[in-house]
């Protein structure tokens, strides 16, 4: 392929909405280009790129028993409505009206669309276990769109879903997919650190996040170093140290103008765990009171999953001072109308600083268990760097990651819900058991830049590089020329392709933009190599490069 007959542009400096690598590199490569805030275009040097991370994808699924589907993007809001969800999710569900009036969808993921044709063709145990997967645009109307293709609204997803006559029938495939996701990732060069996470509105059992280890990750992952554990930090499990004392009542001091869990605990010469921390929640009007230990953060996820609600909104100075509670100065002792949700450490303290409810005072010596009237316990605070490992009792780790992929063990929800059922040997009707598994195709491409480029640009892998060898013509000269022709000839007669710059630019032009397209072996050929016969050898991601002779360059390609 010839540059001059190619579609391409290139930017020289970083775009301003731009921040992270992969964005930057991405956008001044040429291989996207912002349409809206979060809706990329391809440009052909990107969607090479993404067909062939598809194609890796493809050869996993398919040796996996995945059978390639195609399911509507565009969905009615009965099908939806069907497993509960068109009311059930926020506004990042795009709905709208068709001209026949009809409530319609966008559909942000297919779970409700698999079933239906999962349910289409279905009728005995005989035709089960089988997986269907796709590659199709969803939409999510993100109301942060960041990153480039980390996280955008309009995006292209592989899902697979799987049906299953049994848990156990389910939990032999999910296996095969985790095998498989770990192929997918290791063949873009990345080791994934795979994550406990949260089923959220997936619903279902059991969920495993594949992320990659990076600064600029949005997730946040806890991970014990001395042995197997690893989580997503919303819902990792922890072990907690309870504060335990001996006293026989409590003791109200003054704090003034001290509200913060930090400037009280600074003014009493007291360390934070030794606090009770309260935040305040709305849930359809009803306050929520969690408390967790002061050196903690409740975990919303965790709270949300507890009270099975949808939005967790924070409660206005009105709702709580109408239970008796006053901000700043607040805990459950005496609150009335509201539910109090304590976290399983803070439930076990016996020796804790917590509000007096009156506006410059604080109490010492707090047991939850003594002086809260009502209370729940729950796991519901966030572990963090140095917590201890529920498994072992070492300190954890926190680092922050990007989502690869997932894969949930859906069960019977979907099913149950829209009728998906089987005959079973034995003549009775049985909902299919699912699973679920999703992949972004945008994002992984972007996470291979986050994880392997370097000041100038992407270093891609062989395996989805958009071309495997860069020809730079140095001068138009027609030895140059007839020996780059040769080259091109060959090398794509073995299945090799090639890119060659024919453009009359300089040549420091001609390398900042092959880096910039990250092609894994770039071949200079310039007068005065070809007088001994050579032509320049560069590896994409190395500083040196050394002359090769004309005659090993196709051979050495294949190498």
């Amino acid at each position: 392929m010839k540059l001059s007959n190619f579609f391409y542009t290139t930017l020289r400096e970083i775009p301003s909405e731009a921040s992270l690598p992969s964005h930057i590199f991405l956008m001044r490569g040429g291989y996207i280009k912002p349409l809206s805030t979060g809706i990329y275009s391809f440009l052909p040097l990107g969607l090479r790129v993404i067909r062939k991370i598809q194609n890796i994808i493809r050869e996993e699924m398919n040796a996996i028993g995945g059978l390639e589907a195609d399911l509507p993007v565009v969905q009615t809001a009965e099908l939806w409505s069907e497993a509960g969800r068109y009311q059930a999710i926020g506004e990042e569900l795009l709905r709208f009206k068709d001209r026949n009036n009809h409530n319609m969808v966008l559909a942000m993921t297919h779970e409700e669309a698999i079933t239906d044709m999962a349910r289409y063709v279905l009728s005995s145990y005989k035709q089960l276990p089988f997986m269907l997967y796709q590659f199709k645009t969803k939409y999510r109307d993100e109301a942060r769109a960041r990153g480039g293709l980390i996280r955008t609204r309009e995006f292209e997803m592989k899902d697979a879903y799987s049906f299953h006559i049994t848990e156990e029938d389910l939990d032999k495939h999910y296996e095969l997919e985790y095998k498989a996701y770990q192929n997918i990732f290791r063949k873009v060069g990345i080791e994934p650190i795979i994550v406990q996470s949260d089923t959220g509105i997936m619903g279902g059992k059991i969920a495993h996040e594949f992320m990659l280890a990076t600064p600029n990750g949005e997730d946040y992952l806890i991970i014990c170093k001395h042995c197997s554990y690893q989580a997503n930090r919303e819902i990792a499990e922890f072990t907690r140290i309870p504060i335990v004392a001996t006293h026989t009542h409590l003791e109200k001091i003054a704090t003034p103008n001290k509200k913060t869990i930090e400037e009280v605990c600074t003014f009493l010469n007291a360390n934070t765990e030794t606090s009770g921390k309260c935040v305040f929640f709305d849930v359809e009007g009803k306050l929520i009171v969690a408390m967790v230990q002061g050196s903690l953060e409740v975990s919303e996820t965790k709270l949300r999953n507890y009270l099975k609600c949808k939005v967790l909104a924070s409660a206005s100075e009105e709702l709580i001072k109408a239970s008796g509670m006053v901000p700043g100065y607040a805990s459950p002792i005496n609150a009335k109308d509201c539910r109090v949700i304590v976290d399983i450490g803070a439930a076990e303290c016996t020796d804790l600083i917590v509000g007096a409810n009156e506006e410059g005072y604080h109490f010492k010596h707090c047991v939850p268990k003594r002086d809260f009237a009502n209370f729940e316990t729950a796991d519901i605070a966030e572990a963090a760097e140095n917590c201890l490992c529920s498994k072992c009792k070492n300190p954890l780790t926190e680092t922050r990651g990007i989502e690869l992929g997932n894969i949930f063990k859906l069960g019977t929800k979907f099913s149950e819900d829209m009728g998906c059922v089987f005959t079973d040997a034995n003549g009775e009707a049985k909902p299919a058991v699912m699973g679920c598994y999703g992949i972004g195709v945008g994002r992984l491409m972007a996470s291979v830049v986050e994880h392997s480029h370097d000041d100038f640009g992407p270093i891609w892998p062989t395996a989805i590089a958009p071309f495997h060898v860069l020809i730079v013509q140095i001068s138009k000269d027609s030895e140059v020329l007839q020996v780059s022709e040769q080259l091109e000839k060959e090398l794509t007669e073995q299945g090799i392709e090639v890119l060659v710059d024919d453009r009359d630019e300089r040549p420091g032009v001609k390398f900042k933009d092959g880096d910039l397209w990250g092609i894994p072996i770039r071949i200079a050929i310039g007068k005065k190599g070809l007088a001994e016969g050579k032509v320049e050898w560069k590896l994409r991601g190395n500083k040196e490069m050394e002359m090769v002779p004309i005659v090993d360059v196709v051979k050495r390609v294949l190498t």
